[in-house]
């Protein structure tokens, strides 16, 4: 593909002229132009959702059905004309379209964006690995579209960059290598970071964390994110990703080939570290401190065991009866040092925890676990907004009893199996301070997907990115100054 995207002024670009199939109008800046009219009339030019036809001044580009464009509609649009770009030799664009508004214009800008990625950096020598062309400078026909478009392709960016760190096999990503990309991360976007090692944590008595990574050779350790401008507004939020950057499952070994695929275990920190991104990029004006829960359940003859009891940062004791469920033990440890210490307003954590939730909700959406009714409005609305799609499933004290243990305080893994991606859920609820709002997201179904529909393709999908950003920027906009 392209080697970047840029949101400029192209000189002598061809125009791409938007269209709707049930209203095949020329857009009103080309309107008295003959040869836009002949190419949005053409037979050819279809204008079913994404397809693309013209010559080389003027491209008609479909958004199908009026009635039916939104703004899944118009990232998927913008996918396939980037690939059809690519594939013409197009490297300037102007995109004029009296469909599009700014909510559409935005996602356009993101299909393009997350289409043109590809990870490619392990190919090697037995591969023929296409050359990127040059850049790709694309304008909006008018300004409003313009900087959709812009704000589209960054935060597309930020997406690009939690999809990079998921597709990182475990060979490279490791919990030493995670802390290494926080520093780098800070330093290229002028966060905060640092790093509570394995001597820390022990210190700090975070016996989960401890327990999952004492198996590998890379010790475990909680990447800590800051983004704090001078003139902060609104509630402190606090980010925390699940990031396990190989799960074996540990001596409750996963078998039948349920090992493949376990590199995108880390894809909770990877939606924080994408959000972190576009957070620190447009300079919101709120305070977010991110945690990463890094470790690497491994099988080794120092691994944690079922029936070990271990205790973690609060106190609260668990007995393991799974070490396959591992990723509980990091993120509680992760909650409760956020909240003791960071103090924020509002907690969001984004994992992918549980099989049972893939089970349940499959890769259409996400589930999501609050008992704060402000905070499920607000994470809806932006759900709704980005397409990244939650379903809220119950949290109840049933659900927190079903939990405990006659030998300690809980158990990490009910046996029964019994409401499975509950019991996630309510493990994590004995770890963060009653009096914070809290959501709780398993993006297990969601964060990677083997199919090649949507802009993102085959592999990891950045779901989450969106999200909390988005999450975020609400906070910030709807505080006052």
């Amino acid at each position: 593909m392209f080697k970047d995207i840029k949101v400029g002024h192209p000189t002598r670009p061809i125009a791409v002229l938007a269209v709707c199939k049930d209203r095949r109008r020329v857009p009103h800046a080309y309107r008295a132009n003959a040869q836009a009219k002949a190419a949005v009339s053409s037979p050819l030019a279809t204008a079913d959702a994404g397809s693309l036809n013209g010559d080389d001044r003027f491209l008609v580009l479909g958004l199908g059905d009026s009635r039916k464009l939104s703004t899944r509609v118009a990232r998927q649009v913008g996918a396939r004309l980037v690939a059809a770009l690519h594939r013409a030799g197009v490297e300037r664009a102007v995109i004029v379209s009296d469909e599009l508004n700014e909510r559409l214009g935005q996602a356009l800008g993101e299909g393009i964006e997350l289409a043109n990625w590809a990870f490619d950096a392990h190919a090697g020598t037995a591969r023929k690995r296409a050359a990127a062309k040059g850049s790709l400078t694309i304008e909006g026909g008018d300004a409003p579209l313009h900087r959709a478009m812009a704000k589209g392709t960054r935060l597309a960016a930020s997406v690009n960059i939690a999809r990079e760190f998921a597709a990182t096999p475990p060979n490279v990503c490791r919990p030493t290598w995670v802390a290494q990309l926080g520093k780098k991360l800070a330093r290229t976007t002028g966060l905060r970071c640092k790093v509570i090692d394995a001597k820390q944590a022990t210190r700090l008595g975070m016996g989960g964390l401890l327990a999952v990574g004492q198996g590998s050779d890379s010790p475990p350790c909680l990447v800590v994110l800051e983004h704090r401008p001078a003139r902060a507004r609104g509630p402190h939020v606090a980010l925390v990703g699940k990031t396990i950057t190989y799960d074996t499952g540990g001596y409750s070994l996963k078998v039948n080939n349920g090992m493949r695929g376990m590199k995108y275990d880390k894809c909770g920190g990877a939606a924080v570290i994408g959000a972190m991104h576009a957070i620190a990029a447009a300079k919101l004006p709120i305070r977010v401190t991110a945690v990463l829960a890094c470790a690497e359940n491994m099988v080794s003859n120092n691994a944690y065991r079922p029936d070990d009891i271990i205790t973690m940062h609060n106190g609260v004791t668990v007995v393991v009866t799974n070490t396959d469920a591992e990723g509980r033990l990091v993120l509680a440890d992760a909650l409760s040092w956020v909240c003791r210490t960071a103090k924020p307003d509002v907690v969001v954590d984004a994992a992918t925890l549980t099989g049972g939730v893939v089970t349940a909700l499959g890769h259409f959406c996400a589930g999501y676990f609050c008992e704060d009714e402000s905070l499920r409005e607000s994470l809806e609305a932006c759900a709704a907004a980005t397409d990244e799609r939650i379903w809220r499933l119950p949290l109840w004290d049933d659900h927190r009893e079903y939990m405990r243990s006659p030998h300690a305080d809980i158990l990490n893994s009910n046996p029964a199996r019994a409401a499975h991606p509950i019991q996630g859920a309510a493990f994590l609820s004995y770890f963060v301070d009653s009096a914070i709002p809290w959501a709780h997201i398993d993006i297990a179904g969601t964060s990677n997907t083997e199919g090649r529909d949507g802009p993102t393709g085959a592999g990891p999908t950045g779901y989450g990115v969106r999200l909390l950003t988005s999450f975020v920027e609400r906070l910030a906009t709807r505080s006052p100054r």
